[in-house]
């Protein structure tokens, strides 16, 4: 389990449709994107979570039914299963897809746990 307070991000994910809450990586998991659960408020939700090779150091952690603002708020993320590797992406539109990609296959991973 990985434990943190949400930080401001780049906001990167946020241009695709996909914000995220971004919290250090104490853990030092590899790079990829990853199905994951996050608790918070006594709830939990499905996430997609990515650790990316520009910054190995942050998780990024997509909570796929989840709208709100959870800068300051201490959050905790249970990695489930790598998903794929990190790559880098440069058209965006390939990237927009990808990440779709991704969330649909986590979502069906996340069913099956």
């Amino acid at each position: 389990m990985i434990r943190g307070i949400v930080v401001e991000g780049s906001k990167k994910g946020r241009e695709h449709g996909f914000p995220t809450a971004n919290i250090l990586n104490f853990e030092n998991l590899s790079t990829g994107i990853y199905a994951a659960k996050v608790f918070f408020a006594d709830r939990m939700y499905p996430a997609a979570a990515y650790i990316g090779t520009p910054k190995p150091d942050v998780l990024e952690v997509h909570l796929l039914d989840f709208t709100g603002d959870l800068y300051g708020k201490e959050i905790e993320v249970l990695i489930v299963k790598k998903i794929r590797e990190d790559f880098h992406e440069p058209d965006e539109a390939k990237l927009k897809a990808m990440i779709e990609n991704d969330v649909k296959q986590i979502r069906l991973c996340l069913l099956e746990s």
